[in-house]
């Protein structure tokens, strides 16, 4: 019984450390995207639609190149693309599937309809510069 519990708490242990470098995902609202980016923070706009199909590819890559170490300060948003009309618009979002990288204010980079892991992460890595 000993080894038992101590086999479970070698793996939560190893699951809670494993999950400590990890971007912040949080669906997409105008005040918290203008407090981060007044913070200067990386972040990360995805617009994603639960209809579309590259976006359901998409999300999961962009969840393992955001769980990189070097994104830790990362902040992904995720706007619905259906629900948040004026929001994308605001950020000359015309397309699901669509991701921003932002240094603070400033917008680094846009890709539409990527799921390739290496362009991600570059586009990521345009955030954190």
């Amino acid at each position: 019984m000993r080894a038992f519990r101590l086999l479970v708490a070698v793996m939560a242990a190893s699951i809670m450390i494993g999950s400590a470098h990890a971007a912040d995902f949080r669906p997409f609202s105008r005040e918290a995207f203008a407090q981060a980016q007044a913070a200067g923070r990386p972040i990360l706009v995805e617009a994603h639609a639960d209809w579309c199909p590259t976006c359901r590819a998409q999300a999961p890559v962009v969840r393992r190149a955001a769980a990189a170490p070097e994104f830790d300060d990362l902040i992904v948003f995720t706007l619905d693309f259906d629900a948040q009309t004026a929001e994308r618009r605001a950020l000359g979002i015309r397309a699901q599937s669509t991701l921003i990288a932002f240094d603070g204010r400033t917008e680094t980079a846009r890709s539409i309809g990527d799921t390739d892991p290496n362009r991600i992460s570059a586009l990521l890595r345009t955030a954190t510069r």
